[in-house]
């Protein structure tokens, strides 16, 4: 399960070593926001050489954000990278769907020049950044196989629409972001993907993270991103299904088999096919 992902800078050969261990799902190896311009060149020798030693994928993934498709520097990146074969592409910034079609295309290219096995690069772009992207989150099914999921971004969505904060006065994001949000999950489940939840800027407030953490997977997100080591526990306690909620499901799923119908009364609620599927869900994310 890809339940957590954490950000760590392509220019710093000392924390991608470290987290390693953190016990993160997937690592984003990040050559944008997190690096300056005058060290990308720089980073992208210290990703390419890190994702070659990591060849043992079976526990961690390695992804890496590149630049926006836009920008010369896309292309640069992903010339120097792909030869140490990462496992996907974070694309940040897009302003269409299509962009997802476009890089798929790049990356038919850079594979075959690595010598990498076509289609084994996935892709996920972070599809709320721009105020034009925010129209095309119902865009993304179908456009390439490569689509791994989909994922959301508030701070750079307020920079582009030159707020001065994504949250209310009690800590909620505002409307806005809370629809770019609701919007990332439908257009998720609309592709046939995951959609994985943005990261809370605020790290040191473990109160918060819990309970963004909670209510993205109680409204169907199905990981989270991270940007501090200490996130990453509680992103992966959160989404991994326990022994009680699987149990439980099992019971639903059973007490439908036995009854053969389309509704069933269990522990004196009456239950339909919605909840079968819902059980069914879960008992296949956890593998059973």
């Amino acid at each position: 399960m890809e339940r957590s992902w954490l950000f760590v800078p392509g220019d710093s050969e000392r924390k991608m070593v470290k987290a390693a261990a953190c016990g993160a799902d997937v690592l984003i190896l990040d050559l944008e926001d997190s690096v300056a311009a005058e060290n990308t060149a720089t980073a992208r020798g210290l990703v390419r050489e890190y994702l070659k030693s990591r060849t043992d994928r079976t526990t961690q993934k390695l992804w890496v954000r590149i630049n926006p498709l836009a920008t010369p520097m896309a292309l640069a990146d992903l010339a120097g990278i792909m030869p140490g074969g990462p496992d996907g592409i974070l694309l940040p910034k897009p302003d269409s769907a299509d962009e997802v079609a476009t890089l798929g295309h790049y990356l038919d290219a850079f594979e075959a020049a690595s010598g990498l096995e076509r289609g084994t690069t996935r892709i996920m772009p972070v599809a709320t950044e721009t105020a034009l992207g925010m129209f095309h989150l119902g865009a993304y099914r179908g456009l390439t196989p490569r689509l791994a999921g989909l994922t959301w971004g508030a701070e750079d969505l307020a920079a582009a629409l030159g707020a001065g904060t994504n949250r209310r006065e009690d800590g909620a994001y505002s409307h806005t972001y809370e629809m770019a949000r609701s919007l990332c999950l439908l257009g998720a489940v609309a592709a046939g993907v995951p959609a994985f939840d943005t990261i809370t800027g605020d790290f040191r407030n473990k109160d918060l993270i819990e309970r963004e953490t909670q209510d993205g997977r109680r409204l169907g997100f199905r990981g989270k991103i991270a940007i501090h080591p200490d996130q990453v526990e509680i992103i992966n306690r959160a989404f991994t299904p326990t022994e009680a909620e699987l149990a439980q499901a099992r019971r639903i799923v059973a007490a439908f088999a036995t009854a053969g119908t389309g509704t069933v009364g269990l522990d004196g609620q009456m239950l339909d096919m919605p909840h079968l599927k819902q059980a069914q869900n879960l008992l296949a994310r956890a593998g059973h």
